[in-house]
């Protein structure tokens, strides 16, 4: 495949992305280690991208603390100008950077398309928001006071991406905490290193441009040794992970053990409700586009279905019909519906869920399989599949990244919301129904107890307007739209004195 970018051929290094240099001298040396990104397309070697070593990650480090001291000064609608511009320049490249994350991640064309709107999106929000960043004033109890609070910038955010999207992610929290005048290092996925590199030169325009401070926008390459780094360090003011409940428990500890803060994006579990006061015609899309979208590979993916009993085998029926309609093949084909898994260790875990369901007493309504042959060379394709099971099976208790989705029964709304919560996941739920008491019913304090709860629309495809995350082992973090941006700032309150006496609160008195 060609370069769809203007990049480099050779091995490269990342380093800080600054207005000055991207890309550091890339003369391959034996004795570093690499990472090799494979597509899950077909196969073919994209690109080796050099790791970062722990000298390298103290330079990115300081270079983004001196930053930030100038950073932080930049006026707020500022910086949120430069966000703009950045999105203009994500608008220019869409078709070429979406087309790359579709052939590093395997996602589908439209799919990584929609992930390169998502950066645009969220730029457009942060530009509005650099002039909202408010605060409050309250009256103080002391005559002659004036009690405000105000909100500052973090400091460094360390920023943690996953492979599954490689890139919105990152620009969900970048984009925030630029406009909030912090500074970023980004450690994407070591299975996507590709794409972090694209969006870094993308930018640099701008950040030349606009003579951002070098240190603003930094990138560390690596695996499971970066990411400790950065959660060990007390220099990262906000760790931002995005990965597994195991990932985040781990992350969660280290930022805490040093008293410092962490933003978790972890595992869904999700699960729609179906009601025999639903549309199905309405429901049956969006239950086969949220199980198999992304090949299963999205922390929203609906894995769990929880249908009335009345209507159960209809749905049954309808969705066999559905799943046989399903074209798997080469996600830079706009014909196939579904493409592959990241690599082969999917698949291993994708086969280890199915021999579970047998195990445990499921039933496959639809068939799983691996594919093999022509088209599919490069091992990664999987059959997306349906299987009966009950909520309680240790397999449905778990997330596995692959199209794998449970049917499950319900007699009573209480058993399907019940059944719904029964998981420790708490990312995205949904209900299928035109009765208002149950939509209702679903959305209270007594019902879905998931960040997310929607009616009549799938558990996937939030958008950047509503802050996204969830409870539970989804870690309780929020990024995106709404509020989030506090968590990229710190909060300060503030009493003047504009009298000339000094009375205490709570009435105290203080004489010498």
């Amino acid at each position: 495949m060609q370069s769809i970018l203007p990049l480099p051929a050779q091995p490269v290094k990342p380093g800080t992305s600054t207005g000055q240099q991207f890309w550091h001298s890339a003369t391959a040396d034996r004795t570093e280690k690499t990472i090799d990104s494979y597509s899950p397309a077909d196969g073919q070697l994209i690109a080796r991208v050099h790791l970062s070593t722990r000298a390298d990650y103290d330079r990115v480090v300081e270079i983004a603390q001196a930053a930030f001291a100038g950073w932080r000064l930049v006026p707020a609608p500022r910086r949120g100008e430069i966000v703009r511009q950045m999105g203009d320049q994500f608008r220019r490249y869409k078709r070429e950077l979406g087309t790359l994350v579709s052939y590093e991640m395997g996602k589908s064309l439209q799919e990584g398309l929609g992930e390169v709107q998502e950066i645009i999106d969220i730029c457009d929000f942060a530009v509005g928001l650099s002039r909202q960043l408010y605060g409050l004033s309250m009256h103080s109890e002391r005559p002659a006071h004036r009690m405000l609070e105000q909100w500052h910038p973090l400091g460094v955010v360390g920023i943690i991406s996953a492979f599954n999207f490689p890139v919105a992610v990152w620009s969900w929290n970048a984009m925030l905490a630029w406009v909030c005048g912090d500074v970023c290092i980004w450690k994407p996925s070591e299975k996507t290193p590709l794409t972090a590199l694209a969006c870094q030169q993308i930018i640099g325009d701008v950040l030349r441009n606009n003579d951002v401070p070098e240190g603003v926008s930094c990138l560390v390459t690596g695996g499971r040794d970066v990411g400790e780094w950065l959660a060990r360090d007390p220099r990262i003011a906000l760790l931002s992970a995005t990965g597994s409940t195991r990932m985040g428990k781990a992350v969660a500890e280290a930022v805490a053990g040093r008293l410092g803060r962490s933003l978790l994006e972890l595992g869904g579990n999700n699960a729609i409700i179906v009601s025999e006061h639903a549309d199905l015609d309405l429901a049956i899309p969006a239950i086969v586009f949220g199980a198999v979208g992304t090949a299963g590979q999205r922390c929203t993916t609906t894995r769990r279905l929880i249908v009335q009993d009345s209507i159960y085998n209809d749905v049954k029926k309808r969705l066999k019909h559905a799943y046989a309609q399903l074209r798997i093949g080469n996600p830079l084909d706009e014909s196939f519906h579904v493409g592959p898994l990241i690599d082969t260790q999917a698949v291993a875990g994708y086969q280890a869920a199915v021999k579970a369901v047998y195990d445990q007493g499921g039933r496959f309504v639809v068939e799983p399989g691996v594919l093999s042959g022509l088209g599919f060379e490069s091992g990664c394709y999987v059959k997306p599949c349906i299987a009966e099971a009950e909520n309680h099976w240790p397999i449905v208790q778990h997330e596995t990244f692959a199209p794998i989705l449970y049917l499950l029964r319900y007699t009573t709304l209480d058993d399907a919301i019940a059944q719904q919560n029964g998981v420790p996941q708490g990312l995205s739920s949904s209900i299928f129904t035109l009765n208002m008491r149950e939509a209702e019913r679903f959305l209270s304090a007594a019902g879905s107890d998931c960040g997310i709860a929607n009616v009549n629309i799938g558990t996937s495809g939030a958008e950047i307007g509503g802050a996204f995350g969830g409870e539970k082992e989804t870690g309780g973090g929020r990024e995106s739209g709404s509020d989030a941006w506090k968590a990229y700032m710190r909060r300060q309150t503030n009493t003047i004195n504009y009298g000339t006496t000094l009375p205490l609160a709570q009435g105290i008195t203080f004489e010498l």
